[in-house]
C-alpha cells in the first residue's frame, strides 16, 4: 500500500481500532498529521505502521507516556519499511498477556482447589500477582501449570523465593547482554550502511527466525551448566 491513502474510518479498520482511538493518537502527537484533500484527512502506509508499532508497544506492557517518548524519539520521516524493522526487533519473544482472573477460575485452570497457602507460594515464584476485589493476575498464563506443580513440591517457601530471585536476576542480565550483541553487531552496522532495503528484509527476518533457535538454545545450555555444576560439586566433595 506504498501508495494508498486511506481516510481516518479506513485507517482505523485496517488497523483493527476504533476511530475514536486513532483520534486520540493522533491529537497526542503520536501519529504525523495527515495529507489534506480540501477537507478530509488522509492517511497512509507510515500511519499504518505507526499505529502497528504503538501496538506491539502496548503488547510489552508499556505505559502510553512511555509509549509516547518512545515515539518521539523516532524521525517523523521513518518509513513503513524502517517502523516494521523497529516493530520486529520490539516484538515481544513470549506473546502472551498477562490476565486478570477469580480465585474459581485460577482453581479450574490449576486442576486443584489452591488455598492462600498455595497462592503465596505461587505469588512467590512469580506465576500470579494480587489483584483488586480478591483477583489475581496471572503474570505468564503459560506457565500458570508448571508454576502450580512447582508450588506443590515439599520446599519451603524461602527456597521458592530465592529460586525465582535468582531466575530473575540472570534472566534479565542474559536478555540485556544479548540485546546489546544484537544491536553491536546486526542493527548498528545496518544504520551505517544506510540501512540499504535487502538487508533490512534479512534482519526482519532473522529477528522472527532467531527467537525461537535462542530459546531452545538457552534451555539446552541451562541443562548442561547444571549437570556441570553438579560434577563439579561431586569431584569437589572427593
Amino acid at each position: 500500500m506504498h501508495n494508498e491513502e486511506l481516510t481516518v474510518d479506513e485507517l482505523a479498520a485496517r488497523a483493527g481500532l476504533t476511530v475514536r482511538t486513532v483520534r486520540f493518537y493522533a491529537g497526542r502527537g503520536m501519529l504525523p498529521p495527515p495529507r489534506l484533500r480540501g477537507r478530509t484527512g488522509l492517511y497512509g502506509p507510515d500511519h499504518l505502521a505507526r499505529l502497528e508499532l504503538i501496538r506491539e508497544l502496548q503488547s510489552l506492557g508499556l505505559t502510553l507516556a512511555a509509549i509516547e517518548r518512545h515515539l518521539a524519539r523516532l524521525p517523523d520521516d521513518a518509513s513503513p519499511e524502517d517502523l516494521a524493522l523497529h516493530r520486529a526487533l520490539l516484538s515481544p519473544w513470549a506473546p502472551e498477556a498477562p490476565e486478570e482472573i477469580d480465585r474459581h477460575e485460577l482453581d479450574r485452570r490449576t486442576g486443584q482447589r489452591l488455598d492462600d497457602a498455595a497462592l503465596e507460594r505461587l505469588q512467590a515464584l512469580g506465576i500470579v500477582e494480587p489483584a483488586e476485589d480478591g483477583r489475581v493476575r496471572v503474570v505468564s498464563p503459560a506457565l500458570l501449570g508448571v508454576g502450580a506443580e512447582l508450588a506443590g513440591l515439599a520446599m519451603p517457601l524461602e527456597t521458592l523465593r530465592a529460586t525465582h530471585e535468582a531466575v530473575e536476576r540472570h534472566t534479565r542480565a542474559l536478555a540485556a547482554e544479548l540485546q546489546q550483541v544484537f544491536q553491536d553487531t546486526l542493527v548498528r552496522p545496518y544504520r551505517e550502511r544506510g540501512r540499504p532495503p535487502e538487508e533490512r528484509r534479512r534482519l526482519i527476518e532473522l529477528s522472527g527466525r532467531l527467537k525461537p533457535l535462542v530459546i531452545q538454545s538457552l534451555v539446552t545450555a541451562f541443562r548442561r551448566a547444571v549437570d556441570d555444576a553438579i560434577r563439579g560439586k561431586v569431584t569437589a566433595a572427593e
